[in-house]
């Protein structure tokens, strides 16, 4: 997992990338040093994680672009390359390279002063690679007039301009700085944008959605059910927006959410064949299986939960992972087989020796609640 993280790192921040940053900005003013930025920006790239890249690179622009802001950002907008191809309905990224340039903007121009000039900067930025985190601080310091503006880049002909308007509003954007708006801050750019012909939009959409429904459940499904009864989206994609959006509800078992699906609370199944080992090792997959038998036609939503132990062996951690939605006729069953990956080493949680515990959901209630254990890797 350690050598997967840095090949990332690698793979978007390197020598090739710096150089040619270095050569656009270079080609945009004569006086840029491209040279001594590479230089700069090479002592110590190798040594950073990624988010310090994105901190040690801004900080080399500083020290290599013109002292006045809007000058320096002139320079750099005039150095960026075509827009991502607007043509395109989702896949299209951008270059995390241009990650740097945004953030030059939100340290310098996040005044009164320059409001418009910045905003119409991380405008054209974020057709080049996202500019999701930068505008995050422009709406911590002026919410009503960045409000605005994002109001007017919901009809952008651009669809990473749209994008933006709900992902940088999101408010549980991962990585990214705390919003201290309310839960419903964008909701009215939302009503816009989950009409959007592009999937890169509308799932957005959907993910912010999901993130209003862990602060706010009853306005997250109150706006699905508004959106979904005046017919503004096609069916497919709103029947794809409505389950994306409330896929942690579900996990819950929330009522409302399950209804908004059209899945009954307690699904007539019944479960057989459980299987799975008593001990499996740290690194390796932990692998289970078991059957569904229908009682009567349904709709089943299952998840898994493990249970992870602390320091003290106490099943302190809990993460829920999605399986499989299945439509059974009466009498019709269906065998799931997961594989799961215990990887040693994560940074989002560490998985240890000792007992755990698999839980199965169905339709967000638990059915069952079974303890393995994973033991410490064999040495070779």
């Amino acid at each position: 997992m350690v050598r997967q993280r840095s090949q990332l790192k690698d793979r978007l921040f390197n020598r090739d990338k710096v150089a040619t940053i270095a050569t656009q900005l270079s080609c945009a003013h004569r006086a840029f040093d491209s040279g001594a930025f590479e230089s700069r920006v090479m002592s110590r790239l190798p040594e950073l994680e990624l988010k310090q890249r994105i901190a040690w690179i801004t900080g080399c622009l500083e020290i290599h672009l013109p002292v006045d802001y809007r000058r320096a950002v002139n320079i750099m907008l005039r150095s960026l390359p075509a827009p991502c191809n607007p043509q395109l309905l989702d896949g299209d990224f951008g270059d995390f390279i241009y990650a740097p340039h945004s953030e030059f903007v939100t340290r310098h121009g996040c005044t009164r002063e320059d409001l418009v000039f910045s905003l119409a900067s991380l405008r054209e930025l974020t057709t080049r690679f996202s500019a999701e985190f930068a505008v995050r601080s422009f709406i911590n310091a002026f919410p009503d007039e960045t409000l605005m503006t994002l109001a007017q880049w919901t009809a952008d002909e651009h669809y990473h301009v749209r994008r933006l308007c709900s992902e940088g509003t999101r408010p549980r954007l991962p990585w990214a700085t705390t919003l201290g708006t309310p839960a419903d801050y964008a909701v009215p750019l939302l009503d816009s944008l989950y009409v959007d012909t592009t999937r890169f939009v509308t799932r957005s959409v959907a993910n912010h959605v999901n993130d209003i429904s862990k602060l706010d459940p009853d306005l997250a499904v109150e706006t699905l059910q508004r959106w979904r009864r005046a017919c503004r989206q096609g069916a497919k994609e709103m029947d794809y927006v409505v389950r994306h959006a409330t896929r942690s509800l579900i996990k819950q078992g929330s009522p409302r959410a399950l209804e908004l699906l059209g899945i009954p609370r307690e699904p007539a199944v019944t479960v057989s064949k459980l299987s799975f080992p008593d001990r499996v090792e740290l690194g390796s997959e932990f692998e289970f299986s078991f059957t569904i038998r229908a009682d009567q036609d349904t709709a089943v939503i299952a998840d898994y939960v493990l249970h992870y132990p602390n320091t003290e062996g106490r099943l302190t951690g809990r993460k829920v992972y999605k399986l499989k939605r299945l439509s059974l006729a009466k009498r019709e069953q269906a065998t799931l087989t997961k594989r799961h990956l215990l990887r040693p080493g994560m940074t989002t949680r560490t998985i240890r020796p000792g007992r755990h515990e698999l839980e199965l959901l169905l339709n967000g209630r638990t059915h069952t609640k079974q303890s393995f254990w994973v033991t410490a890797p064999t040495s070779h």
